[in-house]
């Protein structure tokens, strides 16, 4: 950023005038208690080397566009300016549940988001563990790498949603474990394999099994974002009465770092998953920086609702709000040290 070598007398004045005025405004009791602030050792950064690999794609920022929709008529334009920012940025993106697609191409354009992507970025199908668990019991499998080939991805995230499913009014119940089914999955397709909540998160042990496969990553979607399963709730009004109370099930992205990184050492060569993208209710680059510095493997952070609101004001909003989340870690970065 460009900075004016000499301030005229005027603008001095306004400026200083602007500092007494707001002075008692800008008073703050608080402090964040996750990090140290260090002024001292750093100047102010033009830029710096943030980038981290996912599978065979090297992203330029820790940050993730979290999977939404499609399939809808307000969906596809969505997610071409979702797309559009995330190639501009070098972030990646996971797709909304591709059900839809699966076997008709009706709302393909919805999903065709590669040639607007690039090639650089990496770009994940997604389907949840319900129709995973019908197309095996079918004898179908293919069809999901057929998915991931005609959209370009790098690879196929698995949605594991056994509340949102018992809640919605549609709802597939699933038969046997997710992780028998995730075990067969990797059996039967060669890709790369990101498994997600939708809201709940994953517990301990749910966390130490995952941890075990050789999956490419584990994606949050911890309690405290777009609850999934809340969202069903509120669609199913004669449940709402009786059920409110299990919205609140589940597990933080603070949790859930802590319950990594005990399985991480417990586990030892028994791990397989290297990576994780961290979810649910990170609302700033703070939080991001935060976890992501927790976490003892490589993490990138994810956001769905906050990248959505900017882009159904604008793209110009959509990018700008990209802009500040890089700015954000840059000064992070250089300032803040983790407790």
């Amino acid at each position: 950023m460009e900075k004016i070598e000499h301030e005229s007398l005027e603008a001095a004045d306004l400026r200083k005038q602007n500092h007494l005025d707001l002075a008692f405004a800008s008073q703050s009791a608080l402090s964040d208690g996750r990090f140290y602030y260090e002024p001292m050792l750093e100047g102010h950064p033009e830029q710096s080397d943030m980038s981290i690999q996912l599978g065979e794609k090297t992203m330029r920022y820790p940050i993730w566009i979290s999977s939404m929709t499609g399939g809808t008529s307000a969906a596809g334009p969505l997610n071409k300016m979702l797309a559009k920012t995330a190639n501009k940025y070098g972030f990646g993106m996971g797709l909304g549940s591709c059900r839809v697609i699966l076997e008709d191409n009706t709302y393909f354009d919805d999903f065709n988001l590669r040639p607007i992507l690039g090639d650089a970025s990496p770009l994940f199908a997604n389907v949840g563990i319900a129709q995973i668990e019908r197309l095996i019991d079918k004898g179908q499998t293919s069809k999901l790498k057929a998915l991931v080939d005609k959209l370009d991805a790098d690879g196929l995230i698995v949605h594991v949603n056994p509340l949102q499913e018992w809640l919605q009014p549609e709802g597939d119940l699933i038969q046997r474990s997710p992780l028998v089914t995730i075990k067969q999955l990797l059996n039967e397709i060669d890709t790369n394999i990101i498994v997600k909540e939708v809201g709940q998160g994953f517990g301990p042990e749910s966390m130490r099994e995952l941890l075990k496969l050789p999956i490419l990553a584990i994606d949050f979607a911890a309690n405290g974002g777009t609850n999934f399963s809340k969202l069903e709730l509120l669609r199913n009004e004669p449940l709402k009465a009786h059920y409110e109370d299990v919205i609140a099930l589940g597990h933080s992205a603070y949790e859930m770092v802590d319950f990594l990184n005990k399985s991480i050492q417990e586990l030892g060569s028994e791990r397989k998953c290297n990576n994780v993208i961290i979810s649910g209710g990170i609302k700033n680059f703070l939080d991001g920086y935060y976890l992501t510095s927790k976490a003892n493997i490589p993490a990138i952070y994810g956001q769905a609702a906050p990248f959505l609101k900017h882009a159904n004001e604008s793209q110009e909003a959509l990018d700008t709000f990209a802009e500040i989340q890089i700015k954000g870690l840059l000064m992070a970065q250089k300032f803040l040290k983790i407790r």
